[in-house]
């Protein structure tokens, strides 16, 4: 037999700081320990069928972020999720096991929460307003095609804010996937430029969007 099943798993701390290749590494490696019952490729050099769904940009953290494995037998999930976590570092934890029901690449869309380090989150949520404000809000983007001029500022307008303690957020969905995306940070980037200053702010990829924001299962 061969199924399909999608690894649910969240990306915080320090493991923000492990790129998407030393995830898949990483992953590959806690399979091996595991001793699953995977489906590996065939060839010359075979590996673990491992496939991620929009992969996390370096230095994000996420929650909600899924990888899909192939089994050749069944396993209780809880025992899979036990077993995976025991050989992944502490800042990797498996949380779900299920069966898909979108494909990886029904991903068009993202939520995104950016948390402003600051003193005082009312200030900073009127500076925020006042960078939305601008007529618009140009940055370099870089594609595979090469750089070109964006104006961001129609994806950014319906941001949310909410003010806590040292910190404010902001939510926002922006486009994802296989048919590019816009990268929340380019907001920073405009915000630091129209301000002239410096802005700490940490980025985490809460869920996943098909192009109808129907969230991907």
């Amino acid at each position: 037999m061969r199924k399909d099943v999608r690894v649910w798993f969240s990306k915080t701390g320090t493991a923000r700081y492990i790129s998407h290749l030393d995830l898949n590494r990483c992953m590959s490696r806690a399979f091996h320990k595991a001793k699953l019952p995977l489906w590996y490729t065939e060839g010359f050099n075979p590996h673990v069928f491992l496939t991620f769904a929009a992969p996390l940009s370096l230095g994000f953290e996420g929650r909600h972020e899924s990888m899909d494995i192939r089994l050749i037998e069944d396993m209780p999930y809880p025992e899979l999720i036990e077993k995976l976590n025991a050989g992944l570092p502490h800042d990797i934890r498996v949380w779900a096991v299920t069966e898909p029901e979108m494909k990886g690449n029904d991903v068009a869309n993202a939520e995104y929460i950016l948390r402003l380090e600051c003193e005082d989150p009312a200030f900073e949520k009127s500076e925020m307003q006042r960078v939305l404000a601008e007529p618009e809000l140009t940055v370099k983007k870089h594609s595979k095609k090469g750089e070109k001029i964006v104006d961001i500022k129609p994806y950014f307008e319906n941001m949310a804010f909410e003010e806590k303690p040292n910190c404010l957020e902001m939510t926002v969905r922006l486009p994802a996937g296989n048919q590019g995306g816009i990268n929340p940070t380019l907001f920073v980037d405009a915000a630091e430029r129209v301000l002239n200053r410096e802005l700490l702010v940490r980025v985490e990829r809460t869920r996943l969007f098909d192009s109808a924001f129907r969230e991907f299962k």
